[in-house]
C-alpha cells in the first residue's frame, strides 16, 4: 500500500487550483441545493426525461417547484456536474445518477446533513477544547456513545444506515478469519446493537461470545440475540472503556474490536489495547478490523474516510478521527502486542490487523 495519497494531478496548473479553491469556498452552498434537487424530485425528474432532457416550461408546468426554485437549484447543480444542459433542455449528469442510484452516495448525504451538518459549525470549538461542542445540536450528552439509542430521527436512522453499510458489507468475508484458530470463547468489544456477535454465534455452535459495551448498547443487543434465539452463548458484560479501571473478562481466546478503535483519542486506544492483551488466554489473538484511510487502494475512499474524521471531534468523541494503520499497530505493540497479518481489501474499505501477544 503506498504511505500517501495524492488528490489532485501533481502538476496543477495555478488556474485550476484556483477554480477548485472556490469549490471548497462554496461547497456548503452547493451541498444544500444538490440536497434540495434530489430531495425534492427534480433529479428523478430529469432522469425520467432520459437522454432527450426537458425543459424548465415542462418542469414548471407539473406544479412540484416554482420557476424561481428550478433556476435557482438547478443552477448550482450545473456548476457541480449534477446536471447539464444542452439546447435549453435540462438532463441528469453522472454525478446526478450517483446521487439517485448509489447507495454509498445517498448514505454518505444522508449521514453529514442529518448528523454532521449543524454541529459541524462548532469544529473550530471542539478542536480547541478537545469535546464534541457540536454534539448539543442533537442532545445533551458527554459523547455520541452514550446517547445512541436516544438520537433523534432522522439522525438515527442515518447514522445506522451509514455505520451498518460499512461493517455490514466486511461481516460475511471475516468470518472465517474469526474462526481460523478455532476459538471457543471471543470477545466483541464495543458490541453495539450486536450484529456481529449474532453473525458469529449464528457461524458456529460451539461458541460463546462475551459482549462488551455501555449498558445502553447492551441492552439493544441483548434484544437482538434473544430475537434470534441465540442468547443462550452469550454472556454481556457493561463497561465504559473510557475508565483506564474497567478491566475485561480473562481467559479469551480472540478479542474482536470492529469499527470501535476509532472512536477514541491515541491515549484511550493505549489503553484499551492493554486491557485486551491482559484479557487474553494464552496463545489468544486480537483481531483489529477498521477503514484506514492510508490502506485504500482508490483516492475516492481515502477521501471519504479522511473526512468523516472532523464528525468524531465535533459530533462524536473530540478527539478521535479515522487513523492509519500504523497508528493502531504502533500503539498495540506498546501494549504489548505483535502484530502477525494484515488483510485489505474487505468489504468496501476495511482492513483486518491479528496481534498476538508479543
Amino acid at each position: 500500500m503506498p504511505e500517501t495519497k495524492k488528490f489532485s494531478p501533481p502538476k496543477q496548473r495555478a488556474f485550476d487550483a484556483r477554480f477548485e479553491a472556490q469549490k471548497i469556498a462554496f461547497g456548503p452552498v452547493v451541498f444544500h441545493c444538490v440536497r434540495y434537487a434530489w430531495k425534492r424530485g427534480m433529479l428523478q425528474a430529469l432522469a425520467e426525461a432520459g437522454a432527450q432532457g426537458i425543459t424548465l416550461d415542462a418542469l414548471e408546468a407539473t406544479g412540484r417547484w416554482s420557476r424561481y426554485a428550478l433556476k435557482l437549484v438547478l443552477e448550482s447543480c450545473l456548476s457541480a456536474g449534477v446536471v447539464m444542459i444542452e439546447g435549453g433542455r435540462w438532463q441528469l449528469d453522472k454525478a446526478g445518477f450517483c446521487l439517485i442510484s448509489d447507495d454509498i452516495t445517498r448514505i454518505n448525504f444522508d449521514f453529514v446533513h442529518d448528523v454532521c451538518y449543524q454541529g459541524l459549525f462548532e469544529l473550530e470549538r471542539s478542536l480547541d477544547a478537545g469535546k464534541p461542542l457540536g454534539l448539543a445540536h442533537l442532545g445533551p450528552w458527554p459523547t455520541l456513545y452514550e446517547g445512541m439509542a436516544e438520537l433523534p430521527e432522522p439522525a438515527k436512522t442515518s447514522w445506522f444506515a451509514f455505520d451498518h453499510h460499512y461493517s455490514d458489507t466486511s461481516f460475511p468475508d471475516i468470518l472465517p478469519d474469526v474462526f481460523a484458530t478455532a476459538p471457543r470463547r471471543v470477545m466483541d468489544i464495543g458490541a453495539n446493537t450486536g450484529k456481529f456477535s449474532r453473525a458469529a454465534l449464528a457461524h458456529d455452535a460451539r461458541v460463546e461470545l462475551n459482549l462488551v459495551d455501555l449498558p445502553q448498547q447492551l441492552a439493544v443487543a441483548d434484544a437482538n440475540l434473544a430475537a434470534a434465539g441465540l442468547r443462550e452463548r452469550a454472556r454481556l458484560h457493561p463497561r465504559n472503556l473510557l475508565d483506564p479501571a474497567a478491566s475485561l473478562p480473562e481467559g479469551m481466546d480472540l478479542v474482536w474490536m470492529s469499527q470501535f478503535l476509532s472512536c477514541f483519542g491515541e491515549a484511550e486506544i493505549a489503553s484499551i489495547f492493554e486491557r485486551a492483551a491482559a484479557c487474553l488466554a494464552d496463545g489468544g489473538q486480537v483481531l483489529v478490523m477498521d477503514t484506514f484511510w492510508d490502506r485504500q487502494r482508490y483516492d475516492i475512499a481515502a477521501y471519504c474516510l479522511i473526512n468523516t474524521s472532523p464528525y468524531f471531534t465535533a459530533m462524536a468523541s473530540g478527539n478521535s478521527k479515522i487513523y492509519e494503520s500504523g497508528d493502531y499497530i504502533r500503539l498495540a505493540e506498546a501494549a504489548g502486542l505483535r502484530l502477525l497479518t494484515v488483510r485489505d481489501g474487505i468489504g468496501y474499505c476495511h482492513s483486518l490487523l491479528r496481534f498476538t501477544r508479543a
